[in-house]
This record gives C-alpha cells, sequence and structure tokens, in this order.
C-alpha cells in the first residue's frame, strides 16, 4: 500500500480556487487567525485542497509520550501531567512531529471527539485512565471537518466550546479530566444542504466561497492533472517536488517573518470603519483582518502591510460576517469592496 503522503494530491498541483489556497496558507502562517469554512459547489475540490495542505505543515516541538501534543514552554498548550513534571523539576525529552491534521468525520460520537474514561479502572485501581480523542489530537494542529454543515448539533456545541476555552473537559461519575486543546479549525460544504449556526459560522476566522471553474481550459487542466495523479502518482509527486518545497520554505519564512510585520495605526482605523460601516457585529472581523493583513504581508515577505495586502484578504475576512437582507441588491463581495475603495480612497 502507498503512504499518506504518497496518495495526497499535491497543493501546488491544484488548479485555480486561489481564494482558498490563500485563506489556508495565511491560517498555517497566522494560526491566531482562526481557522477557514469552504463552502461552495459539489466537485470543486474543496477537501482535496484542504487534505493536501498536510503536506506542507512545518514540524513543532512536543514533549515525547505525551498524546496532547504538549508544548514544553507555554503552559496554556500544556497537559497536566507534563506540568506536574515540570514542577519537579524533572527533565523533559523533547520531540519534534510534523503539526498533525486530524479528520472529524460526520458520524462521530461524543467519545470519540472528546475522549473516553475508564470508570471501572478509575474505581478499582484509583488512576485516571484516559483515552484521548480526536480534541486531544489536534492540540497544536488543524481539525478538519468535512460537510461542516451536516455535523450534529451537539457536537457543534462541543467544538464551540473548545475553541472558546482552548481546553477540553471530559467529565464520568465523578471524575473530570482536563486538557489543553487549542486548534485551527477547517471546514467545509456544500451550502445547498443547509446553513451553518451563526454561532459557529462566527467562529470561523475566515471565510472562502468557491464555485465551479468555468474556463474550458482550466477544466481540461484539471481533468488532465487528476488522471496523470491516479495514473503514476510516484511520478506525478516527483515531479511537484520542487514547488511543493519552495511553497514550504516560503511559508516557513513567512513565520518567521510575522512578528516583524507592521500594521500602521491608520490603516488599522481604516479596517475598523469599515467594520462598523457594514454593521459587523462584535469585534472578531477587526482582529481577523488585521492578523490576515499582517501574514500576507510576511507571506510577501514585507516588514508593512500596504492597501492592497488588506485588499487582498478583506473579503475573506469579512464576507461571513455581514448580515443578510432579502432586499439587498448587491452581493456581499461587492459590497465590501465598494465600501473599501470608498474609505480607502
Amino acid at each position: 500500500m502507498e503512504s499518506k503522503k504518497q496518495t495526497t494530491f499535491p497543493f501546488t498541483s491544484i488548479v485555480g480556487q486561489n481564494t482558498m489556497k490563500l485563506a489556508l496558507i495565511l491560517n498555517v502562517i497566522d494560526p491566531k487567525i482562526g481557522g477557514v469554512i469552504i463552502m461552495g459547489d459539489r466537485g470543486t475540490g474543496k477537501s482535496t485542497t484542504v487534505r493536501a495542505l498536510s503536506d506542507l505543515l512545518p514540524e513543532m516541538e512536543v514533549v515525547s509520550g505525551d498524546p496532547f501534543n504538549s508544548d514544553w514552554k507555554n503552559p496554556e498548550l500544556m497537559s497536566d501531567y507534563v506540568k506536574k513534571l515540570k514542577q519537579q523539576g524533572l527533565k523533559l525529552k523533547i520531540s519534534k512531529k510534523k503539526i498533525p491534521m486530524i479528520d472529524l468525520p460526520l458520524g462521530a460520537t461524543e467519545d470519540r471527539v472528546c475522549g473516553t474514561i475508564d470508570i471501572e479502572k478509575a474505581l478499582t485501581e484509583g488512576v485516571k485512565a484516559f483515552e484521548p480523542g480526536l480534541l486531544a489530537q489536534a492540540n497544536r494542529g488543524i481539525l478538519y471537518v468535512d460537510e461542516v454543515n451536516l455535523l450534529d448539533d451537539h457536537l457543534v456545541d462541543i467544538l464551540l466550546d473548545a475553541a472558546a476555552s482552548g481546553w477540553n473537559t471530559v467529565e464520568r461519575e465523578g471524575i473530570s479530566i482536563r486538557h489543553p486543546s487549542r486548534f485551527v479549525l477547517v471546514g467545509s460544504g456544500n451550502p445547498e444542504e443547509g446553513e451553518l449556526r451563526p454561532q459557529l459560522l462566527d467562529r470561523f476566522g475566515m471565510h472562502a466561497y468557491i464555485k465551479t471553474i468555468k474556463n474550458p481550459n482550466l477544466r481540461v487542466k484539471v481533468v488532465e492533472q487528476r488522471a496523470n495523479f491516479e495514473a503514476q502518482s510516484k511520478v506525478f509527486l516527483k515531479k511537484q517536488l520542487l514547488q511543493q518545497s519552495l511553497l514550504k520554505k516560503r511559508i516557513l519564512k513567512a513565520q518567521v517573518f510575522l512578528p516583524t510585520t507592521n500594521l500602521d495605526h491608520n490603516l488599522k482605523v481604516k479596517i475598523s470603519q469599515i467594520c462598523a460601516d457594514l454593521e459587523v457585529d462584535g469585534l472578531r472581523g477587526d482582529i481577523v483582518t488585521n492578523r490576515a493583513a499582517r501574514a500576507f504581508a510576511a507571506f510577501e515577505a514585507r516588514e508593512n502591510v500596504t492597501v492592497k495586502d488588506i485588499y487582498q484578504i478583506i473579503n475573506l475576512c469579512l464576507y461571513h460576517r455581514l448580515r443578510k437582507d432579502p432586499l439587498e441588491s448587491i452581493s456581499f463581495g461587492d459590497k465590501i469592496y465598494k465600501l473599501f475603495n470608498k474609505v480607502f480612497s
């Protein structure tokens, strides 16, 4: 059998859909952007693109043997067990592993997502026997939910709680286990199959709407790329190795560059003016747009954010935060760009 790496379609080979790819890359550069929701027609490569991102993810330092991907430097990303070891002054064994991308299937149970406590072992042996779930595996990584708009409401509530607090708590028969669960939430779906709850939609930092490619030449290119990959995946991957490597290096460079990237105060004021004029609820729109603009500038290896940088990302950050008005004749995208041109003119 071929390995997962060999069967993952390369990110750089995906034709078109540049807004979706940009949103994913910016969230890798700065996970604090808050994830991305990708909605669009069936068969437009949403899940293929998300899963292809896994090959571009950098490595991170973890405490060896810890199932929660604990960060030995940051208490907020550290399990209670690792904290106890540090308090005792014991030396931690550190290793490197790739940032995880965890799939959350629609049929997953609460125990599979949150983890389970072995009550019998806890009562008879007096120890907290905990079997970690998907939220533990996703700590410091990416949690991907395909068809997120069809996800059970109960699981949506669990994701919202974990996303808001950064912790997952499991309680059974008076026994409680808590572990860090900070992840970049990525979801995809077809809007024709159902709408997302507003509470969940607001948790996503960015929104990318994907349409079916209409250009016949591009459609043929997509078909040929897929056929070549399925016929000779190893040969196909080898040809894309250089492009994949260059993009990965560019992302790593942007992560290093990000802390020194500057967003001028006047630009921040104009971003907030746009959010206020669009009547965006709360301040998440302002915060995400600021972060995304800095991440985009870092991706372009620039120290200062420009107006063009903001233009590139503002629709991704605000589209899903606008209130729906059935009497509105202008599209959300056009409304955002029209106001952008007015404020930044």
